[in-house]
């Protein structure tokens, strides 16, 4: 069983997936991701989506069986859930593989973006990576994830929310704006190239939480030109080569892409205009071994502390760029 569930405190969907609950312990000896014969991945692929197993959304939604009353409101779980494979090799790391693999990762992603749009009830297309067992992965081999949501979930809403009144306000793009004064300041930036920016931005709650920004206001993979692929292919490769350096261990993170939204005019009109294409990084490593917990103020106020000097933690992830570069 599944559906979204409405909270009325917040005004938001929760996905009530049970059927996940069922997704099986795999054998340390066998992976789903991997080309072979009985799979539902090809036996020769470079980068590869298909259906998830255990999908929270569904393009022919489940039955409901939960009924709403007085406050409390569910719809059906409609929408789309997809696993992105990177590669075919199960140990190869995002780092480790060629700038051109990575454009072909970037292709796939834009075109399950343009695909996915074209569905009027699909109102916000979030693609994303979770790596390490630290934030839950289960499954090794290289892979993302994408998640087709009916809604605009909260945290992009809220993104948008502010954007669409800076804008109102000043004329000009918020983070175009944040980017304007990461570079003029300096200290938080970790890596930039003639398309993006990599950073800590002044606010983050995360000690090595890097923002990945294009340069060039553009809203999402759509819009982008063949240079500024092949640069955020760079960024990508290099900043996720610099967190494996920074402990010499490999370095657990949630990777965001943060798109606009689609069919949503009615709520969004213009927001071309005021959205930035940027990718949110939250790695739950503050060193080696310890682990920056999100605790009862993160999750229970919203109230977030970042337990490390920003421009410290950039410092210490420039020196692990360094030592990557020297190493590519």
């Amino acid at each position: 069983m599944s559906e979204l569930r409405w909270n009325p405190l917040l005004r938001t969907y929760t996905m009530v997936a049970s059927n996940r609950q069922a997704r099986p312990d795999m054998p340390k000896d066998w992976c789903p991701f991997c080309p072979g014969e009985g799979k539902k991945v090809p036996p020769d692929y470079e980068v590869f989506s298909y259906d998830n197993d255990f999908p929270a959304l569904k393009l022919n939604p489940d039955e409901m069986k939960v009924k709403s009353t007085g406050i409390y409101s569910a719809v059906q779980n409609y929408g789309k859930c997809e696993v992105i494979l990177y590669s075919p090799d199960h140990n190869a790391k995002l780092y480790e593989l060629s700038p051109q693999h990575i454009v072909k990762l970037i292709h796939l992603w834009k075109d399950r973006f343009i695909e996915l749009s074209k569905d009027e009830k699909i109102k916000y297309i979030f693609e994303f990576e979770n790596r390490g067992e630290e934030v839950g992965v289960t499954m090794p081999h290289p892979h993302g994830q994408l998640y087709a949501y009916p809604w605009i979930p909260l945290k992009i809403k809220t993104e948008l929310d502010s954007c669409c009144d800076y804008y109102n306000e000043h004329s000009k793009c918020l983070i175009c704006s944040m980017n304007d004064e990461e570079k003029e300041f300096g200290e938080r930036v970790i890596f930039e190239n003639s398309s993006f920016m990599a950073y800590l931005p002044f606010f983050t709650d995360y000690p090595y939480g890097v923002f990945i920004t294009s340069k060039r206001h553009i809203d999402s993979f759509v819009g982008f030109m063949q240079k500024e692929e092949e640069d955020l292919a760079d960024i990508l490769k290099n900043i996720t080569g610099a967190f494996d350096n920074l402990f010499d261990r490999p370095f657990p993170y949630m990777m965001c892409i943060h798109q606009s939204p689609v069919n949503s005019e009615w709520e969004y009109k213009d927001n071309s205009r005021y959205f930035h294409f940027h990718i949110e990084f939250y790695t739950p490593l503050r060193d080696k071994k310890r682990i920056k917990w999100y605790a009862s103020s993160e999750m229970g106020g919203w109230a977030a502390a970042n337990t490390m000097n920003v421009e410290d933690s950039a410092k210490d992830l420039r020196a692990a760029l360094e030592k990557f570069l020297k190493k590519r």
